[in-house]
């Protein structure tokens, strides 16, 4: 018999990519998306597996929904992807992002605390529980900083999923998934906006980007390869939380320097601070400038992992390097355009 698995949070790009890897570990795949919300399966439908999966209308936020859909279901394993996972957004919307990271999670631990089937609970964690560290280098036993109503809602959620492991041994468990991007990601998110406005511009359909704090530096993974790290985290007997990363950190400055030389736009960088722009050479104009609208109130600096837990418990370790996964996306991107 197949094993039965729920996904929250499916639509985006962690939950379209999480359900193409359990499809072929020959799962039954269950998703779950909120009523009235944008219904937008377009990541699924772009991966070939639109139809292979059962969709779930799920409103997270309440118990009776949550009950019900659980024990209708009857899942092995529970992927909980569902989030308000845009930092920036989350000090627009700190109330949302609490209802949402936090308290749904209570829902479906207790679901799962009262119910007779054992079921196994993956839980998203995030580095941006760790805020402005001053480790260089983060592991499991590193203290959490939060700097955004968003990290604080996860490490909430992070020491609720440790609470019910131990006080009710449920099955569950956290991965600390620092960022990782791919072809799927939201327009929203500083990676992709890089990638679309530069291709943008090299196809003259866009003159200039505005961008904030340039030197945040960040450990960027490929979403597929992160995605294989959750599953193998439900597949151990004895439940843990898990770092999962490169170990490798790069500034939004040195994203954008590998971009501009896979498109071939040949750069200079002049001026400091709030007056730094980025100059094509081709053209002599400024094709990127600094905004302080794009500065958040409180932003992160520095975030940096040490997966050694995860290569060796798990067997796991990152596949993907920074230009690999700069790579897909600009391919990704120019082929839109056609």
């Amino acid at each position: 018999m197949k094993k039965k698995v729920l996904i929250t949070g499916i639509m985006g790009q962690d939950g379209a990519y999480l359900a193409k890897f359990l499809l072929s570990k020959k799962y039954k795949v269950y998703g779950a998306y909120r009523r009235n919300s944008n219904y937008e399966n377009n990541r699924l439908r772009r991966l070939g597996i639109e139809d292979k999966i059962e969709l779930i209308d799920l409103e997270i936020n309440e118990f009776t929904s949550v009950n019900y859909v659980i024990n209708k279901i009857k899942p092995d394993e529970i992927y909980n992807l569902a989030a308000m996972s845009f930092v920036a957004s989350s000090f627009d919307q700190p109330l949302y992002t609490i209802n949402t990271n936090f308290f749904a999670l209570i829902n479906i631990l207790e679901v799962m605390k009262n119910s007779k089937k054992k079921i196994s609970l993956y839980q998203a964690s995030t580095s941006e529980m760790f805020g402005n560290s001053t480790k260089k280098s983060i592991n499991e036993n590193t203290n959490f900083d939060p700097a955004s109503p968003y990290g604080i809602s996860k490490v909430g959620s992070h020491y609720l999923v440790r609470l019910y492991r131990k006080a009710y041994n449920l099955d569950c468990c956290s991965g600390i998934l620092f960022n990782h991007e791919s072809p799927l990601r939201g327009e929203e998110f500083v990676t992709k906006k890089i990638i679309r406005q530069l291709c943008e511009i090299l196809n003259n359909k866009r003159k200039i980007m505005y961008l904030g704090n340039i030197y945040a530096k960040r450990d960027w993974g490929f979403a597929p390869d992160y995605v294989e790290a959750m599953w193998k985290m439900l597949q151990i007997k004895n439940k843990d939380d898990f770092i999962i990363g490169t170990g490798k950190c790069y500034s939004i400055k040195e994203f954008i320097n590998k971009t501009c030389k896979y498109l071939k736009i040949n750069i200079k960088w002049t001026g400091k601070g709030i007056n730094e722009k980025c100059i094509n050479l081709n053209s002599n104009k400024a094709i990127i400038k600094i905004s302080k609208k794009f500065y958040r109130p409180l932003d992160v600096n520095h975030l940096k992992s040490n997966p050694l837990k995860a290569k060796k418990i798990l067997n796991w370790a990152a596949k993907t390097n920074l230009s690999a996964i700069i790579k897909k996306m600009c391919d990704d991107q120019i082929s839109s355009f056609n």
